[in-house]
């Protein structure tokens, strides 16, 4: 469904009242760069962290920078990758892992870069309410009788081995090879010792050696997926967990902010050749989020009401508002009626949330390599050129720096002195208790139990090398 661009024609017919509208819109206009290309067609996935492209639509942040946008729901994942590829569409919000794998050539190449991360957290993994039973009494209890969480896979692990025993695949979704997801999916089932599988050069399923079997679903399709027992537990963005709990089919279990607090999630991707042909037009497109971003996590999320009532409209997520809210005003609620705080579930703006940081991308590249989507040993210094190839801070700082200067944002709402790599993130905030240091990713690997390891490659079904 595309949206019709209404504004453009107003703009035109009433540019002069809108110039002197207020204050600041006219210190943006006074301000405002020469685009090289001002109408644009931006590709989304129905998901709740699409959020920053809604609202920089919805509140005419685009508009103020010259852009004319139209928005386009797309059916997955990869048609949507394929299409920023072809040109069909000028940009995308996309999972953070597709830019990199593009870009080394995993899946369909080309060179994709990101200058805007658009959220942190977001995510959770879900189980059927058979499996949620079988796991409850392997998982401990406060006083009061109510599961503690975080809930580790090995609360889960005797139920897969029971599968095993029984000669019946475990099986998992996820929403695509690169996605954080699966990534997550495969963090948190290791971290308790359920092996999720490995990819190969000959062999893409990613369920070589597996002891639960990940396959991909798209998100709007997990809840349906699960109910008819095709799958017995994703993990995928919101609503799509809210609605396992709504429906009464699934329990989610844990909140990716407990997997590894403050973890990166989606990014905005186009392609190389976009941004080296339109640099003032990437630039303004960049502001256009980052006030967007900003807009959701103002005055402690005071805009969120408003943010999911724009969401839950059919153009945009297309779900319940409730639904959306239950997650997106700062709680998240797990088995039904067992409702909890998570303030920052959904992160747009906080924590230098919409910065792309170089540590960042050297996560989602190690995990390609920890279960073989990298099949071959890289180098430290491979990691960082990679990073460096695909996330542009520059360009977001260039951006930050106008909407300081046009008195839009705050100067200390920017990381201006870092050299890109976030403080390593510590053991106490990643579920399986090892910290996480983007500048050293080969030693992050080998501290992990379950994945490869220095020169180790997959051949047929066995590990091979040291």
């Amino acid at each position: 469904m595309t949206f019709p661009i209404l504004r453009r024609h107003a703009l035109i017919a009433f540019g002069a009242a809108l110039v002197a509208s207020t204050a600041s819109m006219t210190m943006a206009r006074s301000e405002m760069l020469d685009v090289e290309k001002d109408e644009l067609k931006f590709g989304f996935i129905k998901l709740t962290d699409m959020a920053p492209l809604a609202i920089a639509y919805e509140k005419g942040y685009f508009e103020d920078e010259g852009l004319f946008v139209t928005l386009e729901p797309q059916a997955n994942w990869k048609v949507l990758l394929d299409r920023v590829i072809t040109g069909e569409l000028d940009g995308a919000h996309m999972l953070a892992g597709q830019p990199l794998a593009a870009t080394i050539g995993f899946g369909t190449e080309a060179h994709i870069v990101t200058p805007f991360s658009m959220d942190l957290n977001g995510n959770g993994i879900t189980v059927s309410n058979e499996i949620w039973e079988m796991m409850k009494p392997n998982i401990p209890v406060d006083a009061d009788g109510k599961v503690q969480h975080p809930i580790s896979a090995a609360a889960l692990k005797p139920v897969v081995d029971k599968f095993k025993a029984e000669g019946k695949p475990f099986n998992m979704g996820m929403v695509f090879p690169v996605s954080t997801h699966n990534y997550e999916l495969r963090y948190w089932l290791a971290s308790g010792g359920i092996h999720p599988g490995y990819y190969s050069s000959t062999d893409v399923s990613g369920q070589i050696k597996a002891d639960a079997l990940l396959s991909v679903t798209p998100p709007p399709q997990m809840p349906a997926t699960l109910e008819a027992g095709t799958i017995y537990g994703y993990c995928v963005g919101e609503p799509w967990n809210q609605a396992a709990v709504f429906k009464g089919i699934g329990v989610p279990v844990i909140t990716d902010y407990e997997i590894w607090k403050n973890n990166p999630e989606k990014v905005f991707g186009l392609t190389e050749e976009f941004i080296e042909k339109y640099p003032n037009t990437t630039l303004a497109l960049t502001k256009a989020l980052i006030r967007a971003a900003i807009w959701l996590d103002e005055n402690d999320n005071a805009n969120r009401m408003e943010a999911v009532d724009i969401l839950s409209r059919s153009e945009y997520v297309g779900a319940d508002a409730e639904v959306i809210a239950n997650s997106m005003t700062g709680t998240f609620e797990y088995e039904k009626g067992d409702k909890r705080d998570v303030p920052d579930f959904n992160v747009f703006f906080r924590h230098y949330a919409t910065y792309p940081y170089y540590s960042d991308a050297v996560w989602y590249l190690t995990q390609m390599r920890r279960w073989g989507q990298i099949p071959e040993y890289k180098d430290d210094a491979w990691y960082d050129e990679t990073a460096k190839s695909v996330y542009r801070p520059d360009i977001y700082l260039k951006a930050a720096k106008m909407l300081v200067d046009e008195g839009l944002a705050d100067k200390s709402d920017f990381p201006w002195d870092t050299d890109g790599y976030r403080e390593p993130t510590p053991a106490a905030d990643i579920i399986d208790g090892i910290a996480y240091d983007g500048k050293h990713p080969n030693a992050y690997l080998d501290s992990l139990d379950i994945g490869l390891k220095g020169e180790q490659t997959v051949e047929g079904n066995e590990i091979v090398g040291g």
